[in-house]
């Protein structure tokens, strides 16, 4: 018989599956795939009432997540895992590598393309409930902003949109990417929370499911002031 670790690569040697993503982490990510996915479709299908919903609701989650990116679990909060550009560079530049996976978190290329990604679906949402707003002539803000401001808004509406399409395309491709050229599969840690580590590493610390509740409804409250009142 062979002992423990005997004839598996030193990749593998010593690794245990340990939780890194906890599960209202996991749940924003894939609700904001499905409710960016509901904006395009809506919006192809001129089914603007589904599609001010949609960005609503979108807007709470992205409240949400920025509270808990402050609040939340180790490997959700942003000290963890915002490098610096140079640090995110030098990543870049072994980024074909092919080496074993001992990344708790976010990589620091993928800590700014989350940065990236939510500000692009803060900006959107933000400037279509002006626009919504603006043609219901609801919102406080609608009749103190000149007539340039506003056109200005729509455009970044626009341009905002292709930005997080562009953006959301090339997070796919480097998860492609990663799977393919280095050995690492991104999306099953994402669904499951779980990833093989090695034994060396130090499980994240998580936060509880009461504050994750506690922080949804912040944002919540925050989405619907600024519904009212943008």
């Amino acid at each position: 018989m062979k002992p423990d670790g005997q004839g598996k690569s030193p990749g593998q040697a010593d690794r245990r599956s340990v939780l890194v993503w906890d599960l209202p982490t996991r749940l924003f990510h894939w609700l904001a795939v499905v409710l960016v996915a509901g904006a395009y479709a809506t919006w192809r299908l001129n089914w603007m009432d589904w599609h001010v919903r949609i960005g609503e609701a979108l807007l709470a989650l992205v409240l949400f997540r920025l509270l808990w990116g402050c609040f939340g679990s180790e490997t959700a909060r942003f000290r963890s895992f915002v490098a610096s550009p140079a640090a995110a560079f030098r990543h870049l530049r072994h980024g074909l590598r092919r080496e074993a996976d001992v990344q708790v978190g976010h990589n620091p290329a993928g800590g700014w393309m989350v940065l990236l990604l939510l500000a692009l679906m803060l900006g959107e949402t933000l400037s279509g409930l002006y626009i919504n707003n603006d043609i219901a002539d609801k919102g406080p803000l609608t009749e103190w902003v000149p007539a340039s401001v506003a056109n200005a808004i729509t455009a970044l509406h626009t341009i905002l949109w292709d930005a997080l399409l562009a953006a959301v395309a090339l997070h796919m491709l480097a998860i492609a990417l990663y799977a393919v050229a280095k050995g690492h599969n991104l999306l099953l840690p994402m669904l499951t929370g779980r990833k093989p580590l090695p034994a060396r590493i130090a499980t994240p610390r998580l936060a509880s499911a009461l504050l994750a509740l506690l922080l949804l409804g912040v944002g919540a409250a925050a989405a619907a002031l600024l519904t009212a009142y943008l």
